[in-house]
């Protein structure tokens, strides 16, 4: 790929990553320090936290997915895992509520408040009834979230959406569910190794609907082998007769370690065509449909309420993950546990996490100083349709986008990816800008993040 800091016009591959988190995981690494949680939390604002619970468990494993999660959970696998989740959420919470370190003000280290929830993983769903009751407690008991009172998101899956399970979800405060369909068409999804019942699928869309959960997301992908625009359309109608109030649609990818990326695959040039070609079709059928685009993947309805799940919400600082697999993220630092895509590694990290006693330190993660924080703000929010306001950016690190990047913003104008009609006082993508997001965003990685990426050992 060509240099991300040269401004030559030559366009990128335009599906190198999906940037859903920055820096990525893979730039983590251990802390050798293991700063206790208590001194990394006691200078910060927590008056507006986010709380993510992980659930690393699926009833199967997608052939694209490289997510930290496994198959199934023999024997009391639940139960020992969410015992370490409460354990681990009671060791958070008492750091969240420790004195301040000298040297912090009172507002800094304030009251604790969490304005937004989310339940993720894996499946959250594959819980049981009973299970996601324990789940919720953990996170009202044990953490102080008022899950009735904040938006609470919920990812979920066609076989695990029962009708117990959702009762619960709804009954707890649940705003938003988020169902992976991917495919309306069984050719299609069997091609994705997620073999599936179009039947099943609409059976669990109608059980969400039941549950009058406010925002049903529905996610689809494109770029899948066999797929057609006649059949990736059959997928879009089938999902707009349910009139979503979200629709996420994410080009496949291929990655090491995963079924699919042991495949051989079509020409690079050739997928990248077919995918772009059915990007387009489906933003402008959702479009037309009255969606409005919130990023490259993200279409929603107007007047659909806003749940704090756009695709930057879950990256902003002042997030709390809980459970193996979850990020935590403070202004100067991002932590989480160890990283793994492979199945036998996975489980050992999980097995790991079950009989962890002490949950005090942060084992494993990534400083963020002052260069990072303008790339994490700059990505955040360029990568939403909306754009970004230059003031708020000048505000916060006192300079502006182009005096910070000028190689990598000229080098987006002459591809012609920022929206010449925006206006001096917002920073936006243009409708090719968005469609190369997976492009644009890695080409803001700072060097020492891409060395430390290129050099993990995937496992």
């Amino acid at each position: 790929m060509t240099d991300p800091t040269s401004t030559t016009t030559i366009a990128p591959r335009p599906y190198e990553s999906y940037v859903y988190a920055y820096p990525h995981k893979t730039a983590y690494r251990p802390l050798t320090d293991r700063p206790a949680l208590s001194a990394l939390w006691a200078g910060e604002r927590k008056d507006a936290l986010s709380l993510y619970l992980h659930i690393p468990f699926c009833e199967v494993r997608c052939g694209f997915c490289n997510l930290f999660t496994r198959i199934g959970a023999p024997g009391e696998l639940t139960t020992r895992y969410l015992d370490a989740l409460d354990r681990q959420a009671s060791a958070v919470a008492d750091a969240l509520h420790a004195h301040p370190v000298p040297g912090t003000t009172e507002a800094s280290a304030g009251p604790v408040r969490f304005a937004a929830a989310a339940f993720g993983g894996g499946t959250p769903t594959f819980l049981t009834a009973g299970e996601l009751e324990r789940l919720c407690d953990i996170a009202e008991k044990r953490m102080g979230a008022d899950l009735r009172a904040v938006p609470l998101s919920v990812e979920t899956s066609p076989s695990t959406a029962t009708a117990d399970r959702l009762s619960v979800l709804a009954d707890r405060g649940a705003t938003r569910l988020s169902i992976g369909v991917q495919s309306f068409v069984e050719e299609e999804a069997k091609a994705a190794v997620r073999p599936q019942r179009r039947s099943d699928v609409e059976a669990a869309l109608g059980r969400i609907r039941d549950a009058r959960i406010p925002v049903l997301n529905i996610d689809l992908i494109y770029g899948i082998d066999g797929q057609t625009p006649r059949s990736w359309r059959l997928s879009l109608d089938a999902a707009l007769a349910w009139r979503p109030e979200e629709l996420y649609l994410y080009p496949l990818y291929a990655r090491p370690l995963t079924p699919l990326g042991r495949r051989a695959h079509p020409s690079e040039a050739g997928w990248d065509a077919q995918r772009l070609a059915l990007y387009r079709q489906g933003r402008d059928h959702l479009l037309a449909q009255g969606y409005e685009q919130v990023s490259m993947r993200m279409f929603r309805l107007p007047g659909a309420p806003r749940e704090g799940a756009d695709d930057y919400a879950c990256q902003t600082d002042g997030m709390i993950g809980l459970g193996c697999g979850a990020r935590s993220y403070t202004s100067d630092l991002h932590y989480s546990f160890d990283y793994a895509v492979g199945m036998r590694e996975i489980r050992t990290i999980i097995d790991a996490y079950t009989v962890t006693e002490d949950f005090s330190r942060a084992e494993v993660g990534r400083a963020v100083d002052a260069d990072e924080a303008r790339r994490r703000h700059l990505l955040q929010s360029l990568l939403q349709a909306e754009g970004m306001a230059v003031a708020d950016y000048q505000e916060r690190f006192g300079s502006g986008p182009f005096d910070d990047f000028p190689a990598e913003l000229n080098r987006f104008a002459g591809l012609g990816w920022l929206d010449t009609d925006a206006g001096p006082g917002l920073l936006r993508l243009s409708p090719e800008g968005l469609a190369h997001s997976d492009a644009l965003g890695p080409a803001l990685f700072s060097p020492a993040v891409r060395a430390a990426m290129a050099s993990y050992e995937l496992k």
